[in-house]
């Protein structure tokens, strides 16, 4: 069933708490639900983490949880260590019926760092990759039988950020691990995103629909800015904008030929102060809902168009 949603890293952003500090949470869930209309939201800063208390929150405002990042750190502890790391996480998301666990590696990532350039991410060798990939799927293994899908998010500033970086990943892991597509993760990456999304359609198991303003990211990569200096600069924007770079129509047409049954979730930090949320999210969602009827990615959600 297809649902949309969105991300409140868009009113108040988690890397850097100080960007929509001032946005309060009530007019997050206020826009994103009743005036926006989206089916549900990622998690945030501002959520509670008691699982009940956050449904009930959600919920108030007519949206659904979708699920949430964790940060795993398989590269610097054990198995054992990161699954019992992961069960309040784990705990929220079953208690909501959350389908994905938004995994990221972050043991050695820059992207929370304003003071390192996003060109100075770490790199894994073929070797190194290939043991974290089977420590992944060893993780997704476990996840799986508690009844919840891995799905690995690509990332600037991380271990996994380009197109062959999420190729070699992806051949390192194993069927318990699925992907999050990000398609404006892998333009910022050096990506074609109809091409790396068509290449891994078959383990996606949850779709970011990001778009970048290509202007600010060569940008970001020519100054050697830091991603948060990139995202306070413009780097992301939302589907729709004339200003952005993804023609998001041939990635909804791979979802729709393809079967795909997840969330679209609208994932665009910028600064509220300077790009109203309430226009931006509501511009991305209208767009990917016209998109989605053109390619025939049916919406089977109970709110209105």
């Amino acid at each position: 069933m297809i649902r949309f949603g969105t991300n409140p890293i868009a009113w108040a952003n988690d890397d850097d708490h100080s960007i929509g500090a001032d946005v309060p949470t009530a007019r997050i869930l206020e826009e994103a639900g009743h005036l926006i209309g989206f089916d549900g939201i990622e998690n945030g800063h501002r959520w509670p983490e008691d699982p009940e208390a956050l449904r009930a929150l959600l919920a108030g405002h007519g949206l659904a949880f979708i699920s949430g990042w964790y940060s795993t750190e398989l590269l610097t502890r054990p198995l054992e260590a990161e699954i019992a790391a992961v069960q309040p996480h784990l705990a929220k998301l079953k208690h909501n019926g959350c389908a994905v666990c938004i995994v990221c590696e972050t043991s050695n990532a820059i992207h929370g760092d304003a003071a390192t350039p996003v060109n100075d991410k770490p790199v894994l060798s073929a070797a190194e990759m290939a043991e974290f990939g089977a420590r992944i799927e060893a993780f997704a293994a476990y996840l799986a039988s508690e009844g919840v899908t891995l799905a690995y998010h690509h990332h600037m500033g991380t271990v996994v950020e380009t197109p062959e970086e999420i190729d070699a990943f992806m051949a390192a892991t194993g069927p318990a691990t699925h992907l999050l597509f990000d398609a404006g993760h892998c333009t910022f990456g050096g990506g074609d995103p109809a091409a790396v999304l068509a290449r891994h359609i078959g383990r996606v198991a949850h779709f970011h629909a990001k778009n970048i303003r290509p202007e600010i990211t060569a940008r970001v990569r020519a100054e050697e800015l830091s991603f948060l200096q990139g995202v306070l600069a413009g780097a992301f924007t939302v589907p729709g904008d004339q200003e952005g770079a993804i023609d998001f129509a041939p990635l909804l047409r791979i979802l729709a030929d393809h079967g795909y049954d997840g969330w679209i979730v609208i994932e665009a930090e910028q600064d509220p102060a300077i790009r109203n949320p309430l226009l931006y999210q509501t511009l991305g969602l209208h767009t990917l809902k016209r998109i989605a009827a053109e390619t025939g990615l049916t919406r089977q959600s109970g709110k209105a168009a």
